[in-house]
């Protein structure tokens, strides 16, 4: 069998970090096994779905590396959910319902009353149907089969279908609800196995006997525990924290997917230069039914460590002109994003405002002089601080941190002794005598 997964937006909106975390499991998951991963544009929604909203998809997807095997669109295949349609309408699998929004809810809140689970009554089957109003249409359960199958996450699962009230899926100006046409087109674009949050368990269900009523056999199904924040609550941020925020906070891809591909898991979170690892573990057995926490400071302290150990070649087209492979090597320890290599940048080529204590105003003018003599082919740094020793008695702190503090104007950074070559003789001559 051929792995096929698919990842099924719907162009209403930025893709957030659940969806991501959904596209990359599912393209995990057929990666892994040799097979394909598909997109799907659940466009069925023609009032709120844009077009826009389809190209930063893509973009978003493209950002992240998240190849595609193809692509589909449910606008277009409209004719393939009619005829679906009238098969089961054939076979009396679907039925037209006329009760309003209001009349449900009435009916619901008298069921809650009487303790009863509000379960549509099947009214719709033997009531008269009313001549003012359009039907929207049911799919109707089986009552007799129980609804079991084996979650690659959740394990076991078992509904019972007089619990279920009969999915609406589709309405009364003719459009389609979610739960057939996905169900239609997992079929059609042979998925064989749907990863999606926990959220969609009792759709699930409901599509199990879709799947059955049209012939086929269900995919495999693994539901996911949902995203909550850091401070283990679901938040509106994580609804709103997509591929552009992060890009402005300087979060590199990789980092997201080393994220995302092991929260929730039993396996440690890593910092990694490419997929190959994740591909390799990724395994739904791993993945545990509590919430998984998704930490922004996490994220942050990852992408520094990738940062530290990427090379120059990744980033050499994100760099200010001019900035090194050397230069680079010396200041990615210190960097949190790769945009910060261009303040260390500046560090270099200057020019720097240095604010000396006054009483190190004699010791500068010293290192002036020393660096004026030394050998600087080989390791200034070791050299100028050697020789002010020597001729200062100077130790510790008192030695070097005035000396960086006039090269650099900060406190802490790269190590002196590659930084200073980089700034070179003469422009270290001159900050030390200004």
């Amino acid at each position: 069998m051929t792995v096929v997964t698919r990842f099924a937006p719907s162009p209403t909106g930025r893709l957030h970090v659940g969806n991501i975390r959904a596209a990359l499991h599912n393209w995990l998951w057929a990666r892994k096994h040799g097979g394909r991963f598909l997109l799907r544009i659940d466009d069925t929604d023609a009032a709120r779905s844009t077009e826009a909203f389809v190209d930063t998809i893509r973009a978003d997807l493209d950002w992240l590396g998240l190849n595609r095997d193809g692509e589909e669109r449910q606008s277009e295949r409209f004719a393939l959910y009619e005829a679906q349609f009238e098969k089961l309408r054939a076979a009396g699998r679907v039925y037209p319902a006329y009760e309003t929004p209001q009349e449900l809810d009435l009916k619901r809140k008298v069921q809650l009353g009487r303790g009863l689970p509000p379960v549509y009554d099947r009214a719709a089957l033997t009531d008269a149907p009313p001549t003012d109003r359009a039907p929207h249409w049911r799919f109707k359960l089986d009552h007799d089969t129980p609804i079991l199958w084996n979650d690659l996450v959740r394990g076991e699962q078992r509904f019972d279908p007089h619990l279920l009230s009969d999915p609406v899926i589709r309405r009364a100006d003719g459009s389609w609800l979610y739960l057939l046409p996905s169900a239609i087109d997992d079929i059609d674009m042979g998925i064989t196995h749907v990863v999606r949050g926990e959220d969609h368990v009792s759709n699930t269900a409901a599509q199990l006997q879709m799947f059955v009523a049209l012939g086929a056999t269900p995919p495999a199904f693994a539901h996911e525990a949902l995203l909550v924040g850091s401070e283990g609550k679901l938040s509106k941020r994580l609804g709103a924290l997509g591929c552009d925020e992060l890009r402005d906070e300087g979060i590199e891809p990789i980092a997201l997917l080393a994220l995302l591909a092991r929260l929730g898991t039993s396996d440690p979170i890593e910092p990694i230069i490419d997929t190959a690892s994740v591909i390799e573990t990724i395994d739904f057995a791993r993945f545990g039914r509590a919430p998984a926490r998704f930490d922004m400071a996490e994220l942050s302290g990852l992408n520094a460590k990738i940062l530290h150990r990427t090379g120059f070649s990744r980033v050499a087209d994100r760099l200010p002109k001019g900035l090194d492979e050397a230069t680079w090597m010396t200041v990615r320890p210190n960097l949190h994003t790769v945009a910060e290599a261009a303040d260390w940048w500046k560090v270099i080529e200057g020019p720097i405002d240095g604010n000396p204590a006054p009483e190190d105003g004699d010791f500068l003018k010293a290192a002036a002089s020393v660096a004026a003599t030394i050998d600087w082919s080989t390791d200034p740094w070791h050299a100028l601080t050697a020789t002010l020793k020597e001729q200062t008695g100077r130790t510790g702190k008192a030695l070097f941190l005035p000396l960086r503090r006039a090269l650099t104007n900060l406190d802490h950074g790269p190590d002196m002794a590659t930084l200073l070559p980089l700034i070179g003789r003469e422009r270290a001559i001159a900050r030390f005598e200004s």
